[in-house]
């Protein structure tokens, strides 16, 4: 990690885009320890296993079929900085073909330095992630990843077992793959709000009734992830889901700022409107109720239903 080499990175920074995009991935894995990726032959059969075994135990608890994604990746922090510069860069494109000619040069380094700053500040907090690479142009398949050195990391922070806690991560990750598999129509779903997110705030207003779908959906997403995280780990989790939970919302003072400009503390708030709904409903109805969600896109809850599921589930009537 070299803080001096960052800030050169980004003071930098050319080019006509808003970012420079070469720069603030070299400034975000200057700034960030890469981590150990020394995996013991028992951390390849854990992780193969713990796929696997999400990917049957959530067939069988939920009721849907799906396959894990073609690639499956055990990360370190530079790896997953470069798998996501992209993602970052097909959000921002529209914007910057809109404002790159306006952009100058001081703008730019600050815009660089912002990117980077979050890159790397996520690349330390991540466990896991399923990339479904929403508004990308290649033909790859959906991607799973897994942080190595953020989950060993974590696992001792909150002192619980490392191999347990991998599995329930993997578990979380899986769950999303079983979302997207259940409901073909939701990557197309999100897409459209964000791209009418970025066309309204290029345009210089808000569309905020794509804002609103959009988290909404991303509140299903996350919360139904959750609910069936536990409900099909082939473990106890009570201790794990606490100290996450407390995780989540802890750390110092400038952790907590940092969350907090990123929006971290929205995705916090996501995950327990969620599966505070998505709760309800299953004790209510049961787990095929609660998937029942992914049938069609206008059985998503509204923000309105997120906190009233008795109202979607008359709705619905699953």
């Amino acid at each position: 990690m070299d803080i001096v080499r960052s800030l050169r990175a980004v003071a930098e920074a050319s080019g006509t885009g808003v970012v420079d995009w070469a720069r603030a991935g070299e400034a975000a894995k200057t700034s960030t320890d890469p981590g150990s990726l020394a995996l013991t032959p028992a951390d390849r059969r854990g992780y193969a296993a713990d796929v696997r075994d999400a990917r049957e135990r959530l067939r069988t608890v939920a009721g849907v079929e799906f396959d894990v994604p073609d690639t499956v990746e055990v990360q370190n922090r530079h790896h997953w900085i470069d798998a996501n510069l992209d993602t970052f860069r097909n959000v921002m494109d529209p914007m910057e073909a809109a404002t790159a000619r306006s952009t100058p040069g001081i703008s730019r380094i600050a815009n660089t330095g912002s990117m980077a700053f979050a890159l790397g500040f996520l690349a330390r907090n991540v466990l896991g992630q399923y990339d479904p690479l929403l508004l990308a142009d290649a033909t790859d398949g959906h991607g799973l990843y897994f942080v190595h050195p953020n989950i060993v990391a974590v696992a001792t922070e909150l002192d619980v077992d490392y191999p347990r806690f991998r599995r329930w991560i993997a578990f979380h990750e899986v769950t999303h793959a079983a979302e997207f598999g259940a409901a073909p129509w939701l990557s197309g779903y999100l897409e459209s709000r964000v791209e009418r997110g970025i066309e309204g705030l290029t345009a210089g207003g808000i569309d905020r009734e794509a804002f609103a779908e959009l988290r909404a959906a991303m509140t299903a997403v996350e919360g139904y992830a959750e609910l069936l995280m536990d409900r099909a780990f082939d473990d106890e989790y009570a201790d794990l889901r606490r100290k996450v939970d407390e995780r989540r919302g802890g750390g110092d003072p400038i952790r907590q700022l940092a969350r907090r400009l990123l929006g971290l503390d929205l995705k916090r708030r996501q995950y327990e409107r969620g599966a505070a709904f998505f709760e309800h409903v299953a004790d209510d109805r049961g787990l095929t109720a609660a998937g029942a969600v992914w049938d069609t896109p206008e059985n998503l809850p509204t923000a309105r239903e997120v906190d009233d599921p008795r109202s979607w589930l008359v709705r619905v009537d699953p």
